[in-house]
């Protein structure tokens, strides 16, 4: 996220083998406030695309890191495309679960294809 460590790309299979303790599911309706309290003990928080074209968890994301200050690993999954991905880590997502039947490393390459930006993000404050 920082430039240096970039977001993690992962399958569904990927991310099904890993094991959840420690980690909190929101939906895309879900009050991130509503984890305030938790945020110490979590490792991880899945925010859900129900579809690509559903921003909340973009929100969701940057309340989480800027406001609440979580620290771990913000994770996007449902349907997400490679090519939100760039946006997904400048709003503090970590890591993020490719829809099904996408290449990881076409995924991979999409970060190659911005090398910077002018507005302030998460990743690169001004």
């Amino acid at each position: 996220m920082n430039g240096v460590n970039r977001m993690r790309i992962l399958t569904q299979h990927d991310h099904q083998a890993e094991a959840n303790e420690g980690a909190a599911s929101l939906s895309n309706d879900d009050d991130p406030h509503t984890l305030k309290d938790r945020l110490t003990t979590l490792s991880r928080i899945d925010l859900h695309f129900p579809h690509f074209t559903d921003g909340r968890a973009y929100s969701q994301a940057y309340l989480l890191r800027r406001r609440l200050g979580f620290k771990g690993d913000l994770r996007a999954t449902g349907d997400v495309l490679i090519d939100q991905l760039v946006q997904m880590e400048r709003t503090g997502f970590s890591s993020a679960v490719l829809k099904e039947g996408l290449n990881a490393a076409d995924a991979e390459r999409q970060f190659a294809r911005f090398a910077g930006f002018y507005q302030e993000d998460l990743t690169s404050p001004r």
